[in-house]
């Protein structure tokens, strides 16, 4: 039961003030008044009344708004928790975090490209660092690209971040720039990778001086095949196990991360003249190599699918099935996966070579997952795909290059055994079932050819229709389509009338009895009016007086026969 009703006006003197109560009143009409008179004589810049009415059993008050007026509240700083607040980088050791690096390699992006580097070899080498610092405005643009997003975030000023972040690259820079004045990062001109390795073996910094050592091994080294190529002849130089072999490897895989993630390096390591479908499928083949192989050994069309890996990205391959560089390989698997939902086309002038290289990598994918990829992952990346499969401008592409309509019902019939996804395998089947079903293709079926008779037209209907239950389309789309087919299948049988001329062909009775029910299974004749037709004429010779006696003369003629009648439902 409802308490005490009570009315309340509150105001904004300014647009940004917060509201104050002004008055209460048990006189709603007085109260909707008095904050009426309170906006037209500008006494207010915005006005509110609420209903307040008394809980009795909590003794609180539940609040109604009733009127609200004048200039929209301004939307007020989120409250960020005090573990969130302040920056996200503290000290020149925090720039080296993964996270932090792919930041830099995303706010210094161009800077980087010109320069032909990675954020890694940036936080590793003195000379990138003097050149980023003498530049200025690079540093300072990125310094705001940072400060400004994190400043809504954490709650803190931009300038307060901009000048702490500002002392941060300050202190890094002089970091760097005093381990190269002093030497710290040895020369492998001069030293041999695997003696520096052993000689930094427990020290402090060993991690960011080997960082330095491989950075500087690439200077002067552009281009991002034979960056690679310098990175494979650096980890065949390490020491072969330990932490020391560990040492070298971990700053090569970080690299290799980073260089991996540009596409145009990805270009120029697998060869320029791959489109992207070929390049993601060979990417596959680099970082897993032995499901490849396998895959190939059993169905050697793949080979035609997935380009031959050369060159520096084959060493990269060889170490990767020999167990190195896990991070990279499952970097690069989610890099596919990433193409893969993207809207950019595997093949933009080519459909149909489009659906090839799709197939191609769903079965190399499928067979690393557990390993670099979840089933889930490479089943959600395909999902996305398909659904660029279906669309009106592909399908038109896809269906382009077909001069006959069987022709474009056949290519509709790959298009839905490939899409994956309920929604889109019934986003195909529309497609599909629109096709069989114009009049246009049973005009096609219908009109007499003299490169194809009517039997052999039912025979390619029959086909298409097995073709269809393949597809794994649900099983009223499924229907729908068979249906269709079947039904131009019943018109040619009928208007050919073959299953009558076979009744009453002067052939033996095994032969005739052997035609018809492969038409009732389904095997030359689409399931449907000419299989029914073919089933009962098949009956009808079973049932004849005649022919009952010959074939129980004879029983061994049955027995060729016994598959076809139970395909055709004629034998249990």
């Amino acid at each position: 039961m409802a308490g005490p009703v009570h009315y309340e006006v509150y105001i904004r003197k300014t647009a940004p003030a917060p509201w104050a109560l002004q008055m209460a009143t048990e006189d709603r009409n007085h109260a909707i008044q008095t904050a009426e008179e309170l906006l037209d004589d500008n006494r207010a810049a915005a006005v509110r009344v609420t209903k307040e009415t008394l809980d009795p059993d909590t003794m609180a008050f539940n609040s109604v708004t009733v009127l609200t007026r004048g200039a929209p509240e301004a939307p007020r700083k989120r409250v960020v928790p005090e573990d969130e607040a302040g920056p996200r980088c503290g000290s020149p050791q925090d720039l080296y975090a993964p996270m932090a690096r792919d930041l830099i390699g995303r706010v210094l992006e161009d800077w980087l490209n010109r320069q032909g580097v990675t954020a890694f070899e940036l936080l590793h080498r003195p000379d990138l660092a003097e050149k980023l610092e003498a530049s200025g405005v690079e540093l300072q643009h990125a310094i705001q690209k940072v400060a400004v997003p994190e400043s809504q975030a954490v709650g803190q000023p931009v300038h307060d971040l901009v000048r702490h972040y500002q002392r941060l690259a300050e202190q890094a820079i002089e970091r760097l720039l005093f381990a190269g004045r002093r030497s710290q990062f040895p020369d492998l001109e001069n030293h041999s990778l695997a003696d520096v390795a052993h000689r930094l073996a427990g020290q402090a910094d060993r991690a960011f001086i080997m960082g330095g050592v491989v950075s500087g091994a690439l200077k002067g080294v552009r281009g991002g095949r034979a960056r690679l190529d310098r990175l494979m002849d650096l980890a065949g130089r390490a020491p072969m196990e330990g932490p020391p072999h560990a040492m070298v490897m971990v700053p090569i895989e970080q690299i290799m991360c980073e260089l991996f993630a540009a596409r145009t390096n990805l270009a120029d390591v697998l060869g320029p003249a791959l489109d992207q479908g070929a390049s993601l499928a060979a990417v596959v083949r680099m970082v897993a190599p032995r499901e490849v192989a396998a895959l190939i050994k059993q169905d050697a069309r793949l080979a035609l699918q997935v380009p031959v890996v050369e060159g520096p990205a084959a060493k990269l391959g060889e170490r990767v099935a020999a167990g190195q560089f896990p991070l990279l390989s499952a970097a690069l698997a989610r890099m596919v996966v990433r193409e893969l939902m993207s809207p950019r086309r595997l093949r933009p002038n080519d459909a149909a070579g489009e659906i090839d290289i799709l197939r191609t990598l769903a079965m190399t994918l499928t067979a690393t997952a557990g390993r670099l990829l979840t089933l889930e992952e490479v089943q959600t990346a395909f999902n996305e795909r398909s659904k660029s499969l279906v669309t009106a401008d592909f399908v038109a592409a896809y269906v382009k290059p077909c001069s006959t309509v069987l022709c474009e019902a056949e290519a509709l019939t790959r298009l839905c055994e490939n899409v994956t996804g309920t929604a889109n395998k019934r986003a195909a089947a529309r497609w599909l079932s629109a096709c069989v079903g114009s009049l246009r293709f049973e005009a096609e079926m219908r009109a007499a050819s003299a490169d194809q008779t009517a039997a052999q037209r039912l025979g390619v209907l029959a086909a298409l229709a097995r073709a269809v239950r393949g597809c794994g389309l649900t099983e009223r789309d499924e229907t729908e389509i068979v249906a269709s087919i079947g039904s131009v299948g019943g018109t040619v049988e009928a208007e050919a009338r073959i299953v009558t001329m076979l009744a009453r062909a002067p052939a033996p009775l095994p032969q005739k009895l052997s035609v018809l029910l492969r038409m009732a299974a389904g095997e030359t004749a689409p399931l449907g009016p000419a299989a029914d037709r073919a089933k009962a004429e098949a009956i009808k010779l079973f049932r004849a007086p005649d022919n009952r006696a010959a074939l129980a003369a004879a029983p061994e003629t049955l027995a060729p026969l016994k598959g076809l009648m139970r395909a055709a439902g004629l034998a249990a």
